[in-house]
């Protein structure tokens, strides 16, 4: 894929979904929920700026100091019996996970929700080698019964309205095409119940990385990561290395401030600490546990130092919310596994500049999403730094250049704006914008006359 068909398939799937009116009103909707769920829930923390400072803080600290806490958390986790894997790319997470499964002879696997496993493509690649995959969380099991990914980080199946997926469910399992969703949350809880005892692995992400006990932390709200982690003999957690926090004591800031900022929660329903494979004398826990520590393109983010704020991110998805892009270009449109504003600016130093810089455009540059942030990410900063990055490395078109030295002069100069008069200027618009910016817009109308002209004609008169 090349850096023009990435952008112009953004801008065709852009405009096709900015006026498609069922899309924006389901989206409207399940977003107009969680504005309100989320207003209740910050209503409640006490000071709410100072929270997001000392986040902001302790997740500094632990990015200027990754590689002690990452070694720090490997030796705790290896001392209870678990096994630490570094994967630099998806290639090398997908075969050492390949050993894993031919090794124990798995046949079959359950995961919970976790993004980074949709960054590796781990159920294609896991289909690919005769091996199934089954989402367990009920919004990625919906979409992985359509074929699709993850609309949103957190609510994976937010582009769908209850009666979407009671048609699912009727074509699927043959439930009444009217079923409630009480109904439809009792049918997939039936449905998946026993393949958590069938499955020869369990995956899970990790929410947090604690470096002083060497755990992983999961945060969610229906149970299954729990079941994933438990049943199965062998228990693969895949997590990025920007995850690592260097304490169990800063649980209490970042539990409470990713539920409240994830859902309104005071605090989501299940959560577990999870720190090596079943110990002599427990009766819970799987008998093999390994860490899958990825980096894919992580540290090239590190490297940059105005930049490296991207990961800090504790995936909480109020900035998607909240961001007038997103909600009205929606999740695929950016065709990454990271979307909205904190897509936008780490994807583009995780998967390549040349490829990924137009997402960095793709921005009103409101301030919205820095604005919302749990841990003061200054997001829309950073857009502006990727374009400068872009610029500097070169990779903008001929034509782009033309068309912004052409503007840099006209608005320094007074007489080069005032050259063409208003009936030329609506005529280029109408010929030169028409099919891309005109297609589904009304053109604007320039007026035959400047402001200039307009000032010098009327004081002329005085």
């Amino acid at each position: 894929m090349n850096m023009g068909k990435t952008a112009e398939e953004f801008l065709t799937d852009a405009e096709q979904k900015v006026f498609d009116q069922r899309h924006r009103q389901i989206i409207n909707f399940n977003i107009g929920r969680y504005d309100t769920a989320v207003e209740r829930g910050l209503s409640r923390l006490a000071n709410l700026e100072n929270s997001k400072r000392k986040g902001h803080v302790i997740k500094w600290r632990s990015m200027e100091n990754l590689d002690k806490y990452l070694i720090e958390f490997e030796a705790n986790f290896q001392k209870r019996g678990g096994k630490v894997i570094w994967a630099n790319d998806v290639e090398e997470a997908q075969q050492e996970i390949l050993k894993i499964m031919q090794r124990v002879g798995a046949k079959s696997a359950i995961k919970s929700k976790s993004m980074v496993t949709e960054e590796i493509h781990l159920n294609e690649f896991l289909e690919a080698n005769n091996i199934e995959s089954l989402e367990s969380d009920l919004g990625e099991y919906i979409v992985q019964l359509l074929g699709q990914k993850p609309y949103h980080i957190i609510t994976p199946a937010m582009h769908l309205s209850k009666e979407d997926i009671a048609k699912l469910f009727h074509e699927k399992f043959n439930t009444p095409p009217d079923s409630t969703p009480e109904f439809l949350v009792a049918k997939a809880r039936e449905l998946l119940r026993e393949k958590y005892l069938q499955a020869d692995v369990g995956f899970s992400g990790g929410n947090f990385l604690l470096a002083d006990t060497g755990s992983i932390c999961l945060t969610e709200n229906e149970g299954n990561a729990r079941l994933c982690t438990t049943f199965p003999k062998t228990h693969i957690a895949i997590v990025g290395i920007e995850k690592i926090i260097p304490s169990i004591a800063d649980l209490d800031i970042y539990w409470p401030m990713l539920a409240t900022h994830g859902t309104g929660q005071n605090l989501t329903v299940y959560n577990s600490i999870l720190s090596g494979p079943r110990q002599p004398g427990e009766t819970d826990g799987p008998e093999e546990m390994y860490v899958i520590l990825l980096d894919n393109g992580r540290t090239n983010l590190l490297a940059q130092k105005e930049q490296r704020q991207g990961l800090y991110c504790i995936r909480c998805g109020a900035c998607l919310n909240g961001c007038p892009i997103y909600r009205n270009v929606g999740g695929y449109t950016y065709n990454t596994t990271y979307s909205g504003p904190i897509g936008s600016i780490i994807t583009p130093h995780m998967k390549g500049m040349e490829e990924f810089k137009h997402l960095s455009n793709a921005s009103s540059l409101c301030g919205k999403c820095t604005e919302v942030c749990p841990v003061k990410i200054e997001i829309h900063k950073m857009l502006l730094l990727n374009r400068r990055d872009s610029v500097n490395e070169g990779l903008v078109t001929g034509m782009e250049k033309f068309g912004w030295n052409w503007w840099k002069r006209a608005m320094k100069k007074r007489k080069l704006m005032d050259f063409f008069g208003g009936k030329m200027k609506n005529f280029l618009l109408k010929k030169l914008f028409k099919k891309t910016w005109g297609h589904y817009r009304e053109m604007p109308q320039v007026a035959e006359k400047s402001f200039s002209q307009q000032w010098k004609e009327r004081h002329k008169e005085e």
